[in-house]
């Protein structure tokens, strides 16, 4: 009981309910291991006794919280009504100016300080976050693409898509076919190395992009190669013609290290032969200032892994840590070369993600760019070498065990502890929302129940043997919502899967959207049949899959379970399996048949553009106010971009966009694709406010 009292003080939990009416206690050995990684000593009762009166009497001597969060438009702004008698009060804003008096209503949005004095002599000092209630909202009804961009390769990309693709795609799709937004892959700088992880949602640093997306052509000073170069630049660019021709004609996997390999070869050809104009160095210099420590850490631990591998706990002793790595940098001129080429490489990638959002906003893009963030880091990343103290030691994030996964899942990424981000006035997570609001339209959420609370399991214990641990989610979404008011951009949550009761509820009240998947939206709590399109709700992006689900051929046609038993993934009888999917299947297909949302003449056992166009005239039916398009989906594609469960045995997040038949397509030919001409016409024409009054939901457009 008193371990359990102890646990609670700190957020850590010592029951969960994996489903409705079931309680599953947590193993006490991992509640005193994720105390542990809190610096919480609950290894013995004597220990667990002393620091739950600790923690007690720190609770009674506190003056104010570590953090406070007032909301805009939520009543008055006021001060902690708690306090002692008597107790003064100074807030000094984020610009500097300073307010005494007790009306806090003044205060602007911001992140500001607050420091009390008690006539006693005793004080305290918070960080107060003033946020709006709610983040941006959309305005008109719109839709757009979902992509992998490394999946996407031009006839100009060097064997994957890259940002120069991306300003194409949003420019076709937006002038074109009247798409509001496309939404990307976190574009995150990955662990350097070879074989690095191909897996965009486990990365070294979610604050600065991965140059490996870089249209190299595109940097300024590419074309002022000194000629006396231009034959080594000419035979990278041989290189990267091959790379590109083995993916897209000869069937090779897309390999982003070899892709990395010719692209940072020519970038220090162009970065060491090629001196910045005047104004291009002011942009840079403003850069380094605007970025500062952030940036500095992120391109130091870049050289370093380059010099000593990207494994950092064993690196020697001094460099472990950002300040003292500071020091063997300044000694080293080579080493501060590196430093200041990796730090280029984050300006050049920034200004052509920038490209890339302004071309969007040009094509008339309501929303824009859609980034992803993804829920976590690697260990051995950017971010946990130069957050040391914002990560705890020793653990994983993961998820419990649950109807689709008996085992539980960990993801091998240390999470946040919940106690450092409130003692840091959360600006880890400020900074980080800055930096990938920068560019962004909007920005997708992985995991967006990881606001609320995570799974941790301790290093070496099964996924079973973790728990949840709860963050501070009122804080967590007033800055979420202040970094997104101050860029004008949406959030998006991706709320897939098992969902705390009141989560989905609370981020709707701050206008956070959710996701909601065509195959999940089942009556699960009653009849179990597809909930019908007038009851789903508005606020989320509509779609029929995802990046860790099968495309919608694949899906109609059954593909997705063969695979899956094919590699061992399932258990049980197969033709069982797939009977049972062929009858969900058959259900939403009849659905679509009695409602008259597939095309006029269709038929045949394998009609699926057909079959596609009705899903997404279905999804176009419900109130939703964005609908996403898997971008695969047309054109037919039939591999799943991840196969959760497998690393080997499936080429997770190496497959380029492709038909039917497996074979590759450039942009230029998808572009060009009747197929998906006449999918996004559809869209077009029932989202676009001139055409949607003439347009019922439901009915075929005339």
């Amino acid at each position: 009981m008193t371990l359990a009292r102890l646990a609670a003080r700190h957020g850590v939990a010592t029951e969960y309910s994996p489903s409705a009416g079931v309680t599953v206690s947590v193993p006490d050995a991992a509640v005193v291991a994720v105390l542990g990684a809190l610096g919480v000593d609950a290894t013995t009762p004597e220990a667990v006794a002393a620091a739950l009166d600790a923690a007690e009497r720190a609770e009674r001597e506190r003056l104010l919280p570590l953090t406070l969060v007032r909301r805009r438009g939520e009543g008055p702004v006021r001060p902690p009504a708690d306090l002692p008698s008597g107790t003064r009060l100074r807030v000094t804003t984020e610009e500097g100016a300073v307010l005494t008096g007790p009306d806090w209503d003044r205060l602007p949005l911001g992140v500001h300080t607050v420091e009390a004095q008690t006539p006693d002599g005793r004080a305290a000092t918070a960080t107060l976050i003033v946020s709006p209630a709610r983040v941006p909202a959309p305005g008109r009804r719109t839709y757009g693409l979902l992509v992998q961009l490394y999946s996407l390769l031009s006839g100009r990309s060097w064997g994957m898509g890259d940002l120069g693709d991306l300003r194409e795609l949003a420019t076709w799709a937006g002038r074109t076919h009247g798409a509001g937004f496309v939404q990307v892959n976190p574009l995150h700088a990955g662990v350097p190395g070879a074989p690095s992880d191909p897996s965009p949602y486990r990365p070294s640093s979610r604050r600065f992009p991965d140059p490996v997306h870089l249209r190299i052509e595109s940097v300024p000073e590419y074309a002022h190669v000194d000629p006396g170069r231009r034959e080594e630049l000419d035979r990278i660019l041989a290189e990267a013609a091959e790379l590109r021709e083995r993916v897209l004609g000869k069937g090779a996997l897309i390999d982003r290290d070899a892709v990395w390999d010719v692209k940072r070869r020519a970038l220090e050809l162009v970065v060491g032969s090629v001196e910045l104009g005047p104004g291009r160095r002011a942009d840079y210099h403003d850069f380094l200032a605007e970025r500062g420590r952030a940036l500095e850490d992120h391109a130091t631990y870049q050289a370093l892994a380059e010099r000593h591998g990207p494994h950092w706990r064993g690196w020697p002793e001094e460099l472990r840590e950002p300040r003292g790595a500071e020091r063997v940098v300044r000694a080293d001129p080579a080493l501060a070369a590196r430093v200041d080429f990796h730090c280029r490489l984050a300006w050049l990638t920034d200004r052509q993600l920038a490209e890339a959002a302004a071309a969007a906003r040009e094509a008339g893009m309501e929303v824009g760019i859609i980034h992803d963030l993804a829920v976590g880091v690697h260990p051995e990343g950017s971010d946990a070498w130069a957050q040391q103290e914002a990560f705890a030691a020793g653990m994983s994030v993961g998820a419990p065990p649950d109807a689709f996964n008996s085992r539980g899942q960990d993801w091998g990424l240390p999470p946040w502890r919940p106690d450092a981000l409130a003692a840091a006035g959360y600006a880890p997570y400020r900074g980080l929302l800055r930096e990938l609001l920068r560019h962004a339209g909007a920005l997708r959420i992985d995991h967006v129940m990881g606001l609320f609370r995570l799974w941790w399991v301790p290093e070496g214990s099964k996924p079973t043997e973790g728990t949840y641990v709860r963050y501070d989610a009122e804080a967590m979404l007033a800055v979420l919502a202040l970094e997104a008011h101050r860029a004008g951009a949406l959030v998006i949550g991706e709320d897939l899967g098992t969902v705390e009761p009141g989560v989905r509820e609370e981020l709707s009240r701050r206008g956070v959207f959710g996701t909601s998947v065509l195959w999940f939206e089942r009556d699960w709590a009653g009849s179990g049949r597809p909930v019908p399109a007038g009851e789903w709700r508005a606020e989320c992006v509509a779609t029929a899959t995802t990046h860790d689900l099968p495309p919608t051929a694949a899906r109609l046609s059954g593909d997705h379970v063969a695979l899956r038993h094919r590699l061992g993934l399932v258990d049980g009888d197969p033709e069982r399996d797939r009977a049972a999917d062929a009858a969900e299947t058959t259900e939403w297909l009849g659905l679509f048949q009695r409602l008259g949302l597939l095309p006029e003449g269709a038929g045949g056992p394998r009609d699926d553009a057909a079959e596609i166009l009705a899903v997404h005239r279905f999804l176009l039916g419900t109130p939703a106010r964005m609908v996403g398009v898997w971008l695969p989906d047309a054109v037919g594609d039939r591999r799943p971009q991840n196969l959760p469960g497998t690393w080997d045995e499936y080429p997770n997040w190496r497959l380029p966009v492709a038909g039917p038949d497996g074979q590759p397509l450039t942009l230029e030919r998808l572009a060009a694709s009747p197929r998906a001409h006449a999918l996004l016409r559809e869209l077009h024409t029932r989202t676009d406010p001139e055409n949607a009054r003439t347009v019922p939901p439901g009915a075929r457009p005339v």
